[in-house]
């Protein structure tokens, strides 16, 4: 398996394009954005795509969508929660005041479990509430490799105070199901914040001060 990074929209967001280096086989995660980069580096690399994918249903992450649907005429995927949460007019305001269009509806609904097959690889989608009720980590796990949107970030975390986000159920997600994964499993989040696009779960543990915090909570046996 092998990832290509493409950082776009207003807000920055780390689009990756994941891609089986023998069959070309493609998906895309959280196009940010109408970027012509995206189906440009489809083609160059003579990629298969099959489908798009978003971690969550914040818009600064899926932006593109309806502009790859046409280009591309593949589904889009987003967890159930996040596709019927923000379809509705009450939850979406805030984003409509920063200017922000109406969220596509997905195609099909991604749920807790769920296996993205991509030629000899496959993406598994693990359900990570609290910064969206719907939010996702998708983890190829033989590679080692996990999709964090904005529930990890390099040494930060997802922020919570959105419509539909909750601390308390985030910092669960993130013990109960993200760190639960091997110390190796290397991360790529939803944003990068500086010089170090990437990270480990054993660098997060020791040097993510949320996660130090959360695990100092628990108690010792």
């Amino acid at each position: 398996m092998k990832v290509e990074t493409l950082i776009v929209g207003p807000l920055q967001v780390c689009c990756y394009i994941v891609f089986d280096e023998t069959t070309k086989e493609a998906v895309i995660i959280d196009p940010g954005d109408s970027d012509p980069r995206i189906v440009r580096t489809i083609r160059e690399l003579s990629l298969m795509p099959r489908y798009i994918l978003g971690t969550h249903g914040h818009p600064d992450h899926i932006m593109g969508v309806d502009y790859l649907r046409r280009e591309l005429n593949i589904p889009f995927l987003l967890h159930s929660a996040d596709d019927e949460f923000f379809q509705q007019k009450e939850n979406f305001v805030t984003f409509t005041l920063w200017g922000f269009p109406p969220n596509p509806k997905a195609d099909l609904p991604l749920h807790d479990g769920y296996v993205i097959h991509i030629g000899g690889s496959y993406l598994k989608v693990i359900h990570t509430p609290g910064h969206s009720p719907g939010s996702v980590c998708l983890y190829a796990e033989n590679e080692g490799f996990l999709f964090t949107g904005d529930t990890l970030f390099v040494e930060g975390i997802g922020r919570a105070d959105l419509p539909g986000g909750d601390y308390r159920v985030m910092m669960n997600s993130l013990r109960e199901k993200v760190f639960t994964l091997p110390e190796d499993t290397v991360i790529y989040p939803g944003h990068d914040y500086g010089s170090q696009p990437t990270s480990t779960l054993a660098h997060e543990r020791r040097h993510n001060p949320f996660i130090r915090d959360l695990f100092s909570e628990m108690p010792q046996v």
